[in-house]
């Protein structure tokens, strides 16, 4: 074989086993793997492009019959979890006509990944805006809105979801958007069917879920204070939270909230932990558990579709039902930053 023919079946080589390497790696996804809790597995023991998922359906605060958390319970017995994943730190149940409390039910996921750069080099601020929304969930349309269309801002019906020191979109640092997620698979016809079955006298039920949020970086000197949430003794460089402030139907609020810290013993890497709170209202689990009642209506149950174990839940997003819904956002959050 001439040098030439050597040097080209040399560059053929090269090429082809970058070719197959480039391409395996790119096509490999995060995996999600479920544990009792996501801050109880070693960080040691977390592996490259793996997400460590749990959520609170089993736990000793569920409800068996839902598999939600009373907020009541949930923000007695963690009130750590309390002040930072509630709507804001001071938040409770709501009081409505002076005298009857708005009993809220809890859904709450935490996960944890690896990103095999230092925390320093992760920029949270890339995130802050309508383009990171689209991505995670593409099923979801935005648009920017300002504190004049905040409706707990406006509507005194809502203003117990607004914070007491301030008014939400206010921040000129914050983005505000809003949202909204048409029902997939098999949810309009139900929500249809169950429409022309209720009394003319009530609304229809929106086969649409449309809300309100507002995304910002976690700033000083609440930064500094994550670790306590995390249970993570290293530098926190950056957090990131969307709170979502006003829904138009079964959800009072939900919270996202990413935090990123330093790896504590590798200084090429960093920890990334998320949580997505959302919380039920149970007037409205009660009230349609009526359906439960009717065979052709009993796949529309609230509680049943909100997480997943119903036949209508389909896809990845809202309609798949809170849990899936939850793993697959994360999963998306964490491809994005592997690839900052």
């Amino acid at each position: 074989m001439s040098i030439d023919a050597m040097r080209r079946h040399h560059a053929a080589v090269l090429i082809a086993a970058c070719v197959a390497t480039c391409t395996g790696a790119a096509a490999q996804e995060f995996q999600v793997e479920d544990v009792p809790a996501a801050t109880s597995v070693p960080i040691a023991q977390i592996k490259p492009r793996t997400v460590i998922f749990a959520d609170q359906r089993n736990d000793k605060l569920a409800d068996s019959s839902t598999g939600l958390m009373p907020f009541d319970d949930w923000a007695r017995s963690r009130p750590v979890q309390r002040r930072f994943l509630s709507l804001f730190p001071s938040f409770v149940e709501p009081t409505l006509n002076q005298q009857t409390k708005l009993k809220l039910s809890v859904y709450q996921a935490e996960a944890r990944f690896r990103l095999p750069r230092p925390a320093a080099a992760l920029d949270l601020s890339r995130y802050a805006n309508v383009a990171f929304l689209e991505q995670i969930d593409p099923a979801v349309k935005h648009r920017p809105i300002t504190a004049g269309d905040a409706v707990p801002d406006k509507d005194t019906g809502a203003a117990l979801n607004r914070p007491p020191d301030r008014r939400w979109c206010e921040d000129a640092k914050a983005i505000c958007v809003q949202s909204r997620y048409m029902f997939e698979g098999k949810i309009p016809a139900g929500i249809q069917l169950a429409n022309k079955l209720r009394e003319e006298s009530k609304k229809p039920i929106p086969d649409f879920i449309e809300f309100q949020s507002e995304i910002m970086l976690v700033a000083q000197p609440h930064l500094a204070e994550l670790p306590s949430l995390t249970g993570l003794d290293s530098t926190v460089t950056g957090g990131l939270e969307q709170n979502i402030f006003w829904v138009n139907q079964v959800i009072q609020f939900g919270k996202l909230l990413a935090v990123l810290q330093q790896h504590p013993t590798e200084r090429e890497a960093a920890i990334a932990t998320v949580y997505i709170v959302i919380a039920v209202r149970n007037d409205v689990l009660n009230k349609q558990r009526e359906h439960s009642k009717t065979p052709i209506l009993r796949n529309l149950v609230p509680a049943q579709l909100l997480m997943g174990n119903s036949s209508f839940n389909s896809g990845d997003s809202l309609s798949a039902g809170l849990p899936k819904y939850a793993r697959s956002r994360i999963k998306a959050i964490a491809e994005m930053m592997e690839r900052e």
